[in-house]
């Protein structure tokens, strides 16, 4: 029999998908006072990967990480995903979202994405949210899946991904949990 453990608390990240013509700066204002300090933001870069967004957000789309200094209980992604799409809501127009928000976090041995849609490979957690498996890390190398979005297989955006895991794989060893 195994026995029953809570496993460590995992950092927080969110990717964003936006419009240009987003007001981003005040969408990431409105994250900071949700979620907290932010401890790291990248570049925002072309998001050309699919079309999936352009109907309803638009063309010459953008994509931007960021990532929070509190750690959370894995299980709290659901409300997570539940005040990101109420915060998407709010800087929509005319019914349409200007900028797409997916929370997640990262664990020593994955990544995990908050979704609304269920499918084979995600497990549902409660509320409407599912958990899907995205990267796998085996130590410092990561491991795709045939349903990685194909953004988060690029070198560029992985090793991003380990250098967040590795600041956050320190602050566990610290035992700086807060």
């Amino acid at each position: 029999m195994s026995k029953l453990k809570e496993p460590p608390p995992a950092r927080f990240f969110i990717g964003l998908i936006f419009n240009p013509d987003a007001n981003l700066k005040k969408c990431i204002d409105r994250l900071k006072k949700q979620f907290g300090e932010i401890i790291f933001e990248s570049g925002s870069f072309d998001f050309s990967e699919t079309n999936y967004y352009e109907n309803e957000m638009g063309k010459s789309l953008k994509r931007k990480f960021i990532a929070f200094s509190n750690l959370i209980e894995r299980t709290g992604i659901i409300e997570k995903k539940i005040i990101s799409n109420e915060i998407e809501n709010d800087f929509s127009l005319n019914g349409q979202r200007t900028i797409n928000i997916d929370p997640g976090y990262i664990a020593p041995e994955h990544l995990i994405l908050a979704t609304g849609k269920g499918y084979a490979h995600r497990s549902y957690l409660g509320k409407g949210v599912y958990a899907e498996l995205t990267l796998i890390f085996e130590r410092n190398v990561i491991r795709t899946l045939d349903w990685t979005y194909p953004d988060y297989k690029f070198k560029n955006i992985q090793d991003m991904f380990l250098g967040i895991r590795n600041n956050y794989l320190q602050q566990l060893r610290e035992g700086n949990l807060i």
